[in-house]
């Protein structure tokens, strides 16, 4: 994903939401709606995620350390989860307090009748354009991939967040404006609470939909299958290797991936070829996917055992066979080590 294209959407979802607040806030005020007090304290808190998704993009790209050898790039996915965590907290739970709060002193809205209908309106459509403008750089990188794929293999938190965060705030501003309406008509003060609980429900589905993909990507995912079959491919595609004997893939952030492979060479070679046939191999690595800018590459001779050693079954392996013959009855006594 483009760094640029999720920026330019946090910005715009930056910018709508402020204005929104202020709005919504002033609409609270002078009518006591709520809904409308959920909406504002959703608001705040949707600006301040996009402050906090700047905020990790900006120190992401510290230059990498003797304690951080490998950068900074995860700290976009610590941001994303915190910003997780505030939509649950602030806007999810507040909102489903506020609910409890109406519904046990129900009231109508008997001023500024207008005032609410008009901002939600107005919110739609400021919210609508921040939304376009997420939905735009996304298909930028989307590909061909549904809505909900890109959303759960994206690499980069951003866009993502921001989709879901500006679809979250157009159904809410549905939800808010059922409820005051409903309220308007009816002159009954229960449309307007169980507008405000469907916003909390909303809100506390969204964050955890993003606290549990986060979450994942904060554990550490690897390669796509589409970026394991390229590297594979020139990989093996040259006369340098035989075959892989093992390979593993893990993103450092979002836009680095790292290939740490055991690969099967000519038992012939000298180190000067072999050193020239590794860097040929790593250069075909790096122009098929150029994200792959770590890259590990082992050289061994290909047998079953150093297959198993790359996939963890060669000790495990190793103390059947023993077990077999009874040379041995532990895992310390198979690996060389004193028996406890």
């Amino acid at each position: 994903m483009s760094a640029n294209g999720g920026t330019k959407a946090i910005v715009a979802a930056l910018a709508a939401n402020l204005g929104i607040a202020v709005t919504k806030f002033i609409a609270f005020a002078l009518t006591g709606s709520s809904s409308m007090l959920a909406e504002s304290i959703h608001s705040v808190a949707d600006s301040g995620n996009q402050g906090l998704l700047l905020l990790g993009g900006r120190r992401a790209k510290r230059q990498a350390t003797p304690q951080h050898p490998f950068g900074y790039g995860r700290e976009r996915y610590i941001y994303a989860f915190i910003v997780a965590i505030v939509l649950f907290s602030i806007g999810g739970l507040f909102a489903l307090y506020e609910a409890y709060h109406k519904a046990s002193d129900p009231h109508p809205i008997d001023s500024w009748q207008w005032v609410p209908v008009v901002v939600l309106v107005a919110a739609i459509v400021m919210e609508s354009f921040s939304f376009r403008t997420a939905i735009k750089e996304s298909n930028l990188v989307r590909g061909n991939q549904s809505w909900v794929r890109f959303i759960r293999r994206a690499k980069a938190p951003e866009l993502p967040v921001v989709l879901l965060e500006d679809f979250g705030a157009l159904v809410g501003l549905v939800f808010a404006l059922f409820g005051v309406g409903m309220t308007l008509i009816t002159g009954n003060g229960m449309w307007d609470a169980a507008g405000t609980a469907m916003i909390g429900v909303l809100l506390v589905v969204i964050a955890i939909t993003l606290a549990i993909e986060t979450k994942s990507l904060l554990l550490g995912e690897g390669a796509e299958q589409g970026e394991l079959d390229k590297i594979e491919q020139a990989v093996t595609s040259g006369p340098e290797v035989e075959r892989i004997i093992h390979m593993k893939t893990l993103y450092l952030g979002p836009e680095e991936l790292m290939v740490a492979a055991k690969i099967a060479v000519p038992a012939w070679e000298t180190a000067e070829d072999l050193a020239r046939d590794i860097n040929a191999v790593e250069a075909r690595i790096r122009r098929e996917v150029p994200t792959a800018r770590v890259i590990y590459l082992e050289p061994d001779i290909y047998s079953p055992e150093a297959e198993r050693a790359g996939t963890g079954q060669a000790a495990r392996t190793a103390v059947r066979e023993a077990a077999a013959t009874g040379e041995a009855h532990t895992a310390d006594e198979v690996a060389g080590r004193p028996g406890s």
